[in-house]
């Protein structure tokens, strides 16, 4: 079968981005506990451009990359796995060590899948979804929620389970409240967006792109402002509602100036969620928020037990991921690094593997 990994090239980390190389791996073979999946579609996260920046890690040069997956199980350990399992469009949870706990992961070994020498790697085919075929944890495995292409289904795993715990767990949010996604038009910004708005909250979103605020309107915020304007948390002081002019939280991914720009409009014991800090490695808290209480959480992927919660609720809620590209075939991913390489995307970037199982786009 066909797997995609990184070739090593010399260059410094931050400095390097190592080339994709094709190569023939063998059809995995389950264990007792393991199905085999035909992959039909994947789909890219900054994890798997950081791996090729050798900013990431444990990056490693013989994993097939990428954690976001949907496919076909063809194969399974046991009778009763093939019986439950065989014939059922799934998607994989992307992340292992880390079952329920809600504070944070069980053990130390929480590791994401795609790319890198700490995933849980014994059996060979546990590897990335970059790749034709993967054997993996029948416990690991959702059923695709009908509603969804495979495109969707393939780009909802890692930033689903991010936004979710991030918006739900960390942030609270709940129907009623008011709550701020920065920097939209990132895939866990905009499930964050679809999740808080599906639960009944009133959304507001930053960007410096008019065209993805005017997105995100038609996604279901409320309103937008772009946080390239000087004072632009004074505009988004106008757009609150007069019956609740305050923000109960901000679910944030790129740090800065996050904490004093986005106080003045918290109420007092507000929340803010880090999931990310593109901004640079630390953001100042102040003593402005201090004494208001204002409360500052960081969050990062989630446990098995938020995967199967956020899957239900896409499922529920009939909830679409927003797809900004797709490709055809292994040879067509390097278009989809240069999109993100650009930030050109709004939404997630997603490579088509196989035809079958769509059973959504040939109605």
């Amino acid at each position: 079968m066909k797997a995609v990994v990184i070739e090593k090239v010399d260059g410094k980390p931050g400095q390097v981005y190592y080339p994709l190389k094709t190569i023939d791996l063998p059809i995995p073979t389950p264990s007792p506990t393991e199905v085999v999946i035909k992959i039909l579609a994947a789909a890219l996260n900054h994890k798997d451009l950081f791996i090729r920046q050798h900013l990431y890690p444990g990056t490693a040069f013989n994993i097939p990359l990428l954690g976001d997956g949907v496919g076909i199980v063809v194969a399974a350990g046991t009778p009763e796995l093939e019986s439950q399992w065989k014939g059922k469009r799934v998607i994989l949870a992307p992340g292992r060590g880390w079952d329920r706990d809600p504070t944070g992961p069980e053990t130390g070994n929480y590791a994401t899948l795609g790319g890198t020498k700490f995933f849980p790697n014994e059996l060979p085919g546990v590897t990335g979804t970059l790749q034709e075929f993967i054997s993996f944890p029948a416990d690991s495995i959702e059923l695709a929620p009908l509603h969804m292409t495979n495109a969707e289904a393939a780009a909802l795993p890692l930033c689903g389970l991010t936004a979710y715990r991030a918006t739900f767990t960390k942030g609270q949010v709940s129907a009623g409240q008011n709550v701020l996604v920065t920097g939209i038009g990132g895939g866990v910004a905009l499930n964050a967006l679809q999740f808080a708005a599906a639960r009944g909250a009133t959304v507001f979103v930053t960007s410096s792109s008019p065209e993805k605020l005017r997105k995100a309107k038609e996604l279901g915020a409320s309103a937008g402002v772009n946080y390239r304007n000087p004072g632009w948390e004074k505009e988004l002081a106008a757009l609150l509602p007069r019956t609740r002019p305050f923000l109960d939280a901000v679910i944030d991914g790129a740090g800065g100036e996050i904490v004093e720009k986005s106080t003045g409009l918290l109420k007092h014991g507000g929340i803010i969620v880090s999931y990310g800090l593109t901004m640079g490695p630390s953001t100042p808290f102040t003593i402005k928020a201090l004494l208001k209480n204002i409360e500052m959480r960081g969050s990062t992927m989630g446990s098995r037990k938020e995967f199967t919660e956020m899957v239900d609720l896409v499922r529920n809620k009939q909830i679409h991921p927003v797809i900004s590209h797709s490709v055809h075939g292994f040879e067509k991913v390097d278009e989809l690094f240069e999109v993100m390489r650009k930030a050109e995307n709004f939404g997630k970037l997603v490579v088509m593997l196989a035809d079958e199982g769509d059973h959504v786009s040939k109605l």
